[in-house]
Parts: C-alpha cells; sequence; structure tokens
C-alpha cells in the first residue's frame, strides 16, 4: 500500500532502505512489556513506492491502564491477534537491512523492538543499521532552555545566563509572553481531544497545566490509581496499593523508611501506616 499523506515536497537521500516505524505496548518498560501494535513505512533507496505494514498483536500479558489511556487498545481488540511469535519472521523481512526512524525511536521503540525479536530466537542486530530518531532533531534545533524560551516568548535575547535573580526576571517574562501568546489557544491533547485555552492567567489552571496530577512526590515514586488510590509507582509492588502492600509486607515500610528515598515519600506513606494503625485500633 502507499501512504494516504506521503509527503512530495522533499524526497529522502538514501543510500539503503529506510524504515519508519511506531510500537504501541503495554507499558513503558522495554525489558518486561510487550508490543500491542507495530506499524511501518518503508521508503526504498532506488525510489519505489513506499510500503506499509501494520498489524495489532496479541501481547500475552496485561496492558496497563496507563498505556490503555494512551493509545486505547484493549485486551478485546488483541485477544484473537497473533502473538509476536508468530508475526516476528514477517516484521523482520519487512524491514530487511534497511536503517530505521521514529519519534523517541532511540530510547523505546528500538530496544522494544530488540527486545521481542530476542525472545523468539532473532537477533536483530543494530550495528550494521543507521537510527534516525526525529525527536532528538526537534529537541536539539529547538532547545527547551529559559534562555531559547526567553527568545522565542519575548523575541528578546536573554545575556543573564546562571544569574539566579536574572533566571527569575526572565522567567517571570517569559510566563507573560506564554500568557498573551496562548491567550485563545486550544491545546489537542495526544488521544485527539480538544482541552478548551488551558494556558489561562488563573494560577489554578496553570498549576492543573503544568502538574501530573497523578504524581504525589516530586521523585515520582507513589501515584494515585484510577480509582484514586495510592499506589507504588516503581518496584516490586508497581501499582499495587500501598496500604494493601504494608498489610502483605509489613517490613516493606521499614525498609522505605531507613533507605534513600525523599523526605515527601517518607512522610506520605508514614501518614498512611499512621492512618493504618488507627484503624486496627478501632477495630
Amino acid at each position: 500500500m502507499t501512504p494516504k499523506n506521503n509527503n512530495k515536497t522533499m524526497d529522502f537521500n538514501l543510500k539503503k532502505d529506510l524504515v519508519f516505524f511506531d510500537l504501541e505496548a503495554t507499558g513503558l518498560n522495554v525489558i518486561k512489556d510487550r508490543i500491542v501494535q507495530i506499524a511501518m513505512v518503508k521508503y526504498f533507496a532506488n525510489g519505489k513506492e513506499p510500503e506499509e505494514l501494520s498489524m495489532l498483536i496479541n501481547p500475552s500479558i496485561l496492558i496497563s491502564e496507563e498505556a490503555m489511556g494512551v493509545h486505547g487498545i484493549t485486551p478485546a481488540m488483541v485477544k484473537n491477534k497473533p502473538v509476536f511469535a508468530q508475526v516476528s519472521q514477517k516484521i523482520f523481512d519487512f524491514i530487511g537491512d534497511s536503517d530505521l526512524a521514529g519519534y523517541n525511536s532511540n530510547r523505546f521503540d528500538v530496544p522494544l523492538l530488540i527486545e521481542e525479536f530476542g525472545r523468539v530466537g532473532i537477533d536483530f542486530d543494530m550495528s550494521k543499521r543507521r537510527s534516525i530518531d526525529v525527536q532528538r532533531i526537534f529537541y536539539k534545533m529547538e532547545p527547551r532552555t529559559l534562555k531559547a524560551a526567553h527568545r522565542y516568548y519575548t523575541g528578546e535575547d536573554f545575556d543573564g545566563a546562571h544569574d539566579a535573580l536574572e533566571d527569575v526576571r526572565a522567567t517571570v517574562a517569559v510566563l507573560k509572553g506564554q500568557l498573551h501568546k496562548y491567550e485563545h489557544t486550544d491545546l489537542i491533547d495526544s488521544n485527539g481531544g480538544i482541552v478548551k485555552a488551558p494556558v489561562q492567567n488563573d494560577m489554578q489552571v496553570l498549576h492543573e497545566f503544568t502538574n501530573d496530577l497523578r504524581t504525589i512526590d516530586g521523585t515520582q515514586r507513589l501515584k494515585y490509581n484510577s480509582k484514586g488510590e495510592i499506589v507504588f509507582n516503581f518496584g516490586k509492588y508497581n501499582n499495587q496499593r500501598v496500604e494493601e502492600v504494608f498489610n502483605q509486607d509489613p517490613q516493606y515500610y521499614n525498609w522505605i523508611i531507613s533507605k534513600d528515598f525523599s523526605i515527601q515519600v517518607k512522610n506520605i506513606v508514614k501518614k498512611i501506616r499512621k492512618e493504618m494503625d488507627e484503624k486496627n485500633k478501632n477495630h
């Protein structure tokens, strides 16, 4: 098939074939998680029309709620789809000896694909392939530094870097510029939904917009699940309720208190433990 939105304004200068690809997965751990969808568009060095390949894959493990919230692929949608072992050779043959390209692909898609191939005995050798991460081009050419933000939102150069007070003044100027620039601008989120004018001269609105309200502490060790319950965001009890873990493994509380966790995390788990003790006294 030929891609529907093939951009003809600039041809790629290819010495070997180039496959753009993207993976949707059960989660963000490239070692433990599995692919639920793969999509690829192959550009040929000989000028042949590009080809597409896209398929859903049964991961054989649970899909996390967070992942489903991003890509919308549910267990029911992949229940009767092939597992990776059944389509691995087709994917491998489609890629061939091509170079690879993607968005954040160097940190996620490429290592996850290598892991999946490795589980079925296929050595997906990257040593002779080039990898182009489009996200890295974006980040390097449009740096997210205070200096770059100041120039973008105020139109003026900022030369007071590394002086704390000048940094603060520049940050004030940037926020004023953002409030002006985005005053009536809607946001299209990652799911295609429209958020009406999220940047407003309202500190509560800005707080909600600039924070992941599911995350509880600055080190992101604790978070809220979909039910509003506090769960662990790391380790062997990842995504399990803190209270439930402390009931099943009381020593885990002591381990957290004794280890190098933030004061914020320790205070939160102390509060949870205190509430648990009070409940037990009342019963």
